[in-house]
């Protein structure tokens, strides 16, 4: 067990943006003001993986932090691909791993760069690791009067008091968590045609109740002021083969290393998150009392400044923006789905993806002449490529779980020594 006089906590981002930078300000100002910064017996550590290709940067957009934001953190820990190289060929010739499995675990992939932060938080003896995204911010908002009323929220404070009982924390989110618009159904797009879409593409949590009751918001997730005002944590029940969490407002226990999983995502797609959740079974997780909101449109980083609105917008689809953000969301979702069905219904695998090929071909139509882009036949088009190499990712899947399980112990070994 961790000694808890002495703690190392990781603050892990995966990030492209350079935006973060003024997350991460808001995340330390939040713990300094909870008093973690001012404890002799925490230390933190900043982990950040960052993708130089997503937005165009460099590596002083993510190193270039500010004095006193540097001077409320013990270390830092920068990984871009250099740095994971430089690893990844120390791990090949101990003979760890062979160069394409370590390629399997840390490279080019959205998963790879949150196991790149595990890596390195490992092997930097860190006891808690803090997943944080960077357009997500500590506050909460919910809409029980005529104005939106906000809220800040004690995170890493919330995320300390329960994560030494669990293998994984993991928070609530509220604020655009659906990059799904608001619609106006008509005779283009009933909102049957829309709800058969949905269940389409859609797993066990990205379902159409849930879609249902955030379009009638605006597309906008309110928190729920029973969580604000009762501090409880609940366990994460299984459903469908999996604990699902969320890849930010994510605590993992780094006590226990054969209970510490990769992340995986098929080639090309997301869902790194929920093949992680897969993988629970035997772990303890938690939903602990902390909010973060989700800017999922970047259109409220002046919140980070004070400035709170007294309304949210409804995010409707009539900009290419919003249309092109709902597209990129529905074909990261076909490209997961065939694994996420083989790995937890694979005797009912066959005859679901059929039932999806049914309501695609009866809505893709629909789809795309509402919101006036042909595109969205390409979802059809994922599908069955994501298909024929299920197996493939499948093995990748369980290969991975392996590769890491051999780098973990080599870790854990090299500290014994």
């Amino acid at each position: 067990m961790r000694a808890e006089n002495n703690l190392k906590i990781g603050i892990g981002f995966a990030t492209g943006r350079k935006s973060f930078r003024k997350v991460l300000r808001s995340y330390i100002y939040n713990f300094q003001e909870s008093g973690l910064t001012d404890r002799d017996n925490i230390r933190l550590s900043l982990l950040v993986a960052y993708d130089l290709s997503y937005s165009d940067t460099k590596p002083e957009d993510y190193k270039n932090i500010s004095k006193d934001v540097l001077n409320l953190i013990d270390e830092t820990h920068f990984i871009g691909d250099s740095t994971i190289a430089s690893e990844m060929a120390k791990l090949v010739d101990k003979n760890v791993v062979t160069e394409d499995e370590a390629k399997l675990i840390f490279w080019n992939s959205y998963a790879g760069k949150r196991n790149r932060i595990l890596y390195t938080a490992i092997k930097n003896n860190v006891d808690y690791l803090l997943f944080l995204d960077d357009d997500e911010y500590p506050m909460a908002v919910t809409n029980t009067r005529s104005l939106a009323v906000w809220s800040g929220q004690q995170v890493l404070r919330t995320h300390l008091k329960y994560i030494k009982d669990a293998d994984i924390t993991n928070g609530y989110h509220c604020g655009y968590i659906s990059p799904i618009p608001y619609i106006e159904f008509n005779n283009v797009l009933t909102e049957d045609d829309f709800r058969m879409f949905i269940e389409a593409i859609s797993n066990d949590i990205v379902n159409w109740e849930n879609i249902r009751k955030v379009m009638s918001n605006g597309g906008v997730t309110y928190a729920d002021t029973d969580v604000l005002t009762h501090d409880v944590a609940y366990p994460v029940e299984e459903v469908n083969h999996a604990k699902f969490i969320t890849g930010g407002n994510l605590c993992i226990n780094l006590d226990n290393i054969e209970k510490i999983r990769p992340f995986y995502n098929p080639p090309g797609a997301r869902g790194e998150d929920t093949f992680l959740s897969t993988c629970l079974s035997d772990h303890v997780v938690l939903r602990v009392p902390c909010y973060t909101f989700h800017d999922g449109f970047s259109t409220y980083r002046h919140l980070m400044d004070g400035v709170l609105p007294t309304s949210l917008k409804y995010v409707k689809a009539d900009s290419p923006q919003i249309i092109d953000r709902f597209y990129k969301a529905c074909i990261g979702w076909i490209r997961y789905k065939p694994l996420f069905l083989y790995i937890t219904d694979r005797e009912h695998y066959d005859t679901k993806i059929q039932d999806m090929r049914v309501k695609l071909s009866k809505t893709l139509p629909k789809v795309c002449s509402y919101f006036h882009n042909e595109a969205f036949l390409n979802v059809s088009v994922e599908l069955e490529r994501y298909n024929r190499n299920v197996k493939r990712h499948y093995q990748q899947f369980v290969k991975a779980q392996d590769v890491w399980k051999r780098i973990c112990y080599f870790l854990q070994d090299n500290k014994k020594s």
